[in-house]
């Protein structure tokens, strides 16, 4: 983790860092995990290395998911084209939105154009290919959610092992 300087920090921030007895520097991400009762072990700002985690064991992935800005409707909800022939003016436009005299609005929920990405994303049942506990490292197998550098959670999977084919 990145350490900062505590002039960087703000100063609520700062609280939550003094209050664990000093023994904590500043970082630039602070995540708060819910333990279980067999987590006895663990205290306040203990980090939580990889080896915890096994070769082909499975996993949940939560990351944020690549944001797109604002996105038409054919980008985001992946409608079709219109013709592009003889004058069509309706190319890459939605269509029809509702009924024109009842209800007299747009319904709630329509899929029209809007922001795009930059969701929580969890992937589930994802497999660990490899524990690299000299140099904390843990490779997956799978579509990790998020942009490279991405700060991500990994976590056990929270159902129990896919069919193997």
């Amino acid at each position: 983790m990145d350490t900062m300087p505590y002039n960087s920090v703000w100063w609520p921030m700062r609280g939550h860092f003094e209050k664990t007895g000093g023994g904590i520097p500043p970082t630039r991400i602070l995540k708060e995990f819910r333990l279980l009762a067999s987590d006895d072990g663990m205290n306040v700002g203990d980090k939580i290395l990889v080896d915890q985690f096994s070769d082909g064991e499975m996993v949940d992935v939560i990351g944020r998911s690549k944001g797109r800005g604002f996105a038409g409707t054919i980008k985001r909800h992946h409608f079709n084209r219109g013709p592009e022939s003889h004058g069509s003016m309706n190319v890459r436009a939605p269509g029809s939105i509702g009924a024109s005299a009842y209800p007299s609005r747009v319904i709630k929920g329509n899929r029209s154009s809007g922001h795009m990405g930059d969701a929580r994303i969890t992937a589930k049942g994802l497999t660990v290919a490899k524990v690299d506990a000299e140099n904390n490292l843990l490779m997956i197998r799978g579509a990790v959610p998020g942009a490279y550098g991405s700060i991500v959670i990994v976590r056990k999977a929270s159902k129990g092992d896919k069919k193997k084919r």
